[in-house]
């Protein structure tokens, strides 16, 4: 439905995150291959909101090279809390006309759509000067508890270190999420102080000067409860990766996706994969992948950002920026270098490496082969140990190997060259220049045999004496 009015967004993304011991800013580790920074700001547009600010601090100009324009940035050069965060895009919230102002966490990476526009529907509704977004979770500890009185009327927020016993055992928490009346919020941060153990400015202290001039605030709790999740530390990290993963796979397996095994399957955010889909253990499809149906995939399978038509099976494959067509198999033991287009039917067995090149349908290398900067035609048949030579010490070059041609094992295409339609080229030719269609051809010496060559020579160690014939 998306998010309704006139709405911006500021994510804090200015921690520094020294558990994770990291020489890049915590924001851009990692959930299932995608920044936590990404499934924050995927959350937000998914939700409607397309006008969003970015806090940065330690490390910032890496993670601005990685937003590459994609949001507004301001720095915090100082790490003075979170309230002190927010202060920073004062001037980008006085430049907009929005009227709420959502506020995430950079590192939270499982707030949702659903989550954000529900919210907002109830900010605006009760006319909220701020709304926060709480969860309940297993293991509150580290989290500020969200305190309700007994008829379920928000309180107050108390962190971790302030917590009585009673507290303590409170399992809603704070999610770190707030809606905020935009002007409401200009108003707060400038009345909220440092006045505190840790001379800080907290946003949560945002609240207590809204309700000295009687501005409403309310706890909006979602359904989601992981949404109040982040990481500190490369264990809460890998947490927040198993969440993720069994959720994907979970998701896969109510659209028809068959996964017999969890075991070490690993399937990125941007991935989709067509029901009737067999996935084996071990194998990992992560970027913009595109998976059709009735596939096999695994076990020990990677794919990367490539399109996998339906029928397919790839076995113990690396399969990286490519396409393949319908029914083709290949593998054990292949790898599919990027920009390679694979024919439908086609066929490549165990150790056959493929890059940059194009094979035709129905086209069959079956084992120990090098296809590199070619063009095979179909019904190519390519022989054990048959390699395409691309690379002369300066330039790479082009092979074009036309349909039904047949080239036997062990043979060297020397690069540029061109063979025929139907040619034939005899195992353990190195061949230089263009072989034209229907011809045999053959580039090796005549075999030669020296008679009693080794016995005159002696190339072996304690080679036994010849007998003297009688």
């Amino acid at each position: 439905m998306g998010v309704v009015g006139k709405n911006c967004a500021v994510v804090l993304a200015a921690g520094e995150g020294k558990r994770m011991k990291s020489n890049k800013p915590k924001v851009l580790a990692c959930v299932l291959f995608k920044p936590m920074l990404d499934w924050v700001l995927d959350a937000v547009s998914e939700s409607g909101i397309n006008d969003t600010c970015v806090v940065l601090g330690h490390l910032g100009e890496m993670v601005e090279i990685h937003l590459d324009g994609r949001c507004e940035i301001v720095y915090q050069k100082e790490r003075l809390g979170t309230g002190h965060a927010v202060m920073q895009a004062i001037d980008y919230l006085n430049s907009r006309d929005a009227e709420n102002v959502l506020i995430l966490a950079g590192d939270a990476p499982f707030i949702d759509p659903l989550t954000i526009e529900e919210s907002l529907r109830k900010h605006i509704l009760m006319n909220n000067a701020v709304t926060v977004i709480s969860a309940r979770i297993k293991k509150p500890f580290g989290y500020g508890r969200i305190v309700r009185d007994k008829k379920g009327n928000f309180i107050k927020i108390v962190e971790q270190t302030d917590t009585t016993e009673e507290e303590n055992l409170i399992n809603e928490v704070n999610s770190g999420a707030y809606w905020f009346d935009k002007q409401c919020l200009v108003y707060a941060l400038e009345h909220i102080s440092d006045n505190n153990a840790s001379s800080e400015y907290y946003l949560t202290d945002t609240i207590d000067e809204l309700r000295k001039i009687g501005k409403k605030t309310y706890v909006f709790m979602t359904d989601n409860s992981d949404v109040a999740l982040g990481a500190n530390d490369r264990f809460q990290l890998m947490e927040l990766n198993e969440i993720a993963r069994r959720k994907i796979l979970l998701n896969h397996l109510v659209n028809g996706v068959e996964i017999p095994c969890m075991d070490g399957i690993i399937i990125g955010t941007y991935v989709t994969i067509g029901a009737g889909t067999l996935l084996l253990p071990n194998t990992i499809i992560k970027g913009r992948t595109i998976i059709g149906s009735n596939c096999e995939l695994g076990p020990n399978t990677f794919i990367n950002s490539s399109v996998v038509h339906d029928n397919v099976r790839l076995n113990n494959v690396y399969f990286e920026s490519s396409e393949i067509s319908n029914g083709a198999d290949m593998g054990p033991f292949a790898h599919v270098r990027p920009n390679s287009i694979i024919g439908e039917g086609v066929h490549v067995g165990n150790f056959v490496e493929i890059k940059n090149s194009t094979i035709g349908e129905k086209s069959k290398l079956p084992h120990l082969s090098y296809v590199g900067d070619s063009d095979l035609g179909k019904n190519v048949n390519f022989g054990c140990g048959a390699l395409t030579v691309n690379y002369d010490g300066k330039v790479k070059s082009k092979t074009t190997i036309k349909d039904n041609a047949f080239v036997g094992c062990n043979v060297n295409l020397i690069a540029p060259v061109t063979v025929g339609e139907y040619t034939y080229v005899a195992a353990g030719s190195t061949i230089t220049e263009n072989a034209p269609d229907g011809a045999l051809s053959i580039a090796r010496a005549r075999q030669v045999n020296k008679e009693d060559w080794v016995s005159k020579k002696k190339p072996y160690k304690d080679m036994p004496k010849k007998k003297k014939s009688k």
